[in-house]
């Protein structure tokens, strides 16, 4: 089955200007060493020229953080950061509308997803870490010591310093806030490094924070590249106290080797290949439903994702039907057509990356249920770097398309017959951010969340979050938590200070 495409000739945004997207540096807008093209997704035309920062950019980045560090901004006090930082959320929703075109503008998904979901967490990601600073507290004891002595010791949180922050393309405003958020919070000063696909909304938002009162120096963006280029710079600086990455597990791993000489602290968000797991007594209408969001959401381009999905014998007929017919529904089309649910792969080149597993499944001997290939449209979206969603059957753990990171709209379909069964097929995989549980028996709701070798379990839902609560993975999905209290653990380092009464 081959999902609907749309297009709005009447309609189409007409040919823009290609813009200039600069570093921000110290408080102001700064020129690059070069430039390259920053291409729309949705059609392939050119939206922009991003400044690649050089070595002298990067180096006047980590200065202007350090000398914003050892500043009045690291002698503000916790209230008044946590009134700044709402004060951040309340200057997102006033440029509300230029954030979403930014986002849409770089990835190429529909309006409302960027609308409901991208733009709409960034704010909440500065007033919800705003309210965990304010409440944050360490131990303290009171101690007796021998001879009728007592000692108090108590511990105070300090900011870790100059915080590199490198994030990806998928979700670009929502990760970068979900980071800059407790980095602030915590009274650190950073140096962002967007990806070079999505340069936009870091950009702006670099912007937004100086019109809400955020000192010069205090937040730097730097563009480019990864290896040879501003990440690596970055990453290798001597005056970076701490990296926080989400991205691709190998390059957390050449992050990692970057930070060994100097033992930095590294938080790492990284790749999933992630397992839902259906059972016979589960509602299969609402199953099917959340596998189809939670497997082609955001194109697929979304690190909790859904890429293998393990169905009980009794009804892998049914969810198989049920799902290839929710594929089959997606609307790709233009970003601001209402009747988009399915954007673009962010580009051309990872669209030959997803497009080379579709080719490796057929090799390996997959049945395809739906999609599989590339839309024709007939007109400008032509251009663009679509794929269609895609579902698969008749693999299993043993296939590389099942064991490695795809990262677009696709899932492979495998059954089961028991529940032991079930959970080591979902725990064989080097990773482990997420898993998914569809059953209508709670106790074996519990039980098998429980067992999932993951970061994060859902039980007959997925994505629902509290911003409390800890994110991150195991294995080659990560080092740390973020979220709450958990990504003040990064951010900060604890002091005791022990004072003999």
């Amino acid at each position: 089955m081959t999902p609907q495409t749309t297009s709005l000739p009447a309609t189409a945004p007409a040919p823009r200007t290609a813009r200039a997207i600069r570093n921000f540096i110290d408080g102001e807008f700064v020129d690059g060493v070069r430039g390259f093209d920053k291409i729309d997704p949705v059609d392939g035309s050119l939206i922009g020229q991003v400044h690649e920062a050089g070595a002298a950019e990067v180096d006047r980045a980590v200065a202007a953080a350090r000398a914003a560090l050892d500043g009045p901004w690291g002698r503000m006090s916790v209230g008044e950061r946590a009134r700044l930082l709402r004060g951040v959320a309340d200057a997102i929703e006033r440029r509300f509308d230029d954030l979403v075109a930014a986002e849409v503008g770089d990835t190429g998904k529909p309006e409302t997803l960027a609308r409901d979901l991208d733009v709409a967490r960034a704010a909440a990601n500065f007033r919800s870490f705003a309210d965990t600073v304010s409440s944050a507290g360490l131990d303290s004891f009171l101690t007796e010591l021998p001879g009728g002595r007592t000692a108090l010791n108590y511990a105070l949180r300090k900011p870790l310093g100059v915080v590199a922050i490198i994030v990806p393309w998928n979700l670009p405003l929502l990760l970068l806030t979900w980071k800059l958020a407790p980095a602030l919070a915590s009274g650190n000063t950073v140096v962002v490094k967007p990806s070079e696909e999505t340069p936009s909304s870091a950009t702006l938002l670099a912007e937004i924070l100086a019109e809400a009162g955020v000192p010069d120096g205090v937040v730097n963006v730097v563009h480019g590249f990864g290896a040879g280029s501003a990440g690596e710079l970055l990453t290798t600086h001597p005056g970076i106290d701490g990296v926080t990455f989400t991205g691709e597990s190998s390059t957390g791993s050449a992050i990692m080797r970057a930070v060994a000489p100097r033992v930095r602290p590294v938080s790492f968000e990284l790749g999933g290949k992630n397992a839902a797991v259906v059972f016979a007594d589960a509602d299969l209408d609402t199953a099917i439903a959340g596998l189809a969001r939670s497997t082609y959401l955001n194109t697929g381009q979304v690190c909790l994702c859904t890429e293998r999905i393990y169905v009980e014998r009794a009804v892998f007929d049914d969810v198989a039907a049920g799902l290839a017919e929710q594929a089959a529904r997606l609307r790709l089309g233009r970003p601001e057509d209402p009747a988009t649910t399915t954007g673009p792969l962010i580009s051309q080149a990872h669209r030959d990356k997803v497009r080379s597993y579709f080719e490796l499944a057929q090799q390996e001997g997959a049945t395809l249920l739906a999609g599989g290939g590339i839309p024709s449209f007939g007109d400008a979206l032509d251009g663009g770097s679509w794929i269609e969603p895609t579902l698969w059957t008749g693999l299993d753990n043993s296939h590389r398309t099942v064991r490695e990171e795809v990262f677009g709209p696709v899932a492979a379909l495998i059954p089961f017959d028991t529940e032991e069964e079930a959970v080591a097929l979902a725990n064989d995989t080097d990773y482990g951010l997420a898993a998914v549980t569809w059953t209508s028996d709670l106790s074996r709701g519990h039980r098998v969340a429980q067992r999932m070798r993951v970061g994060m379990s859902w039980v007959n839902t997925w994505y629902l979050r509290d911003l409390r609560s800890p994110f991150g993975g195991v294995g080659l999905s990560g080092i740390g938590r973020e979220g709450g209290h958990h990504s003040l653990e990064f951010y900060t380092e604890p002091t005791n200070v022990c004072v003999q009464l």
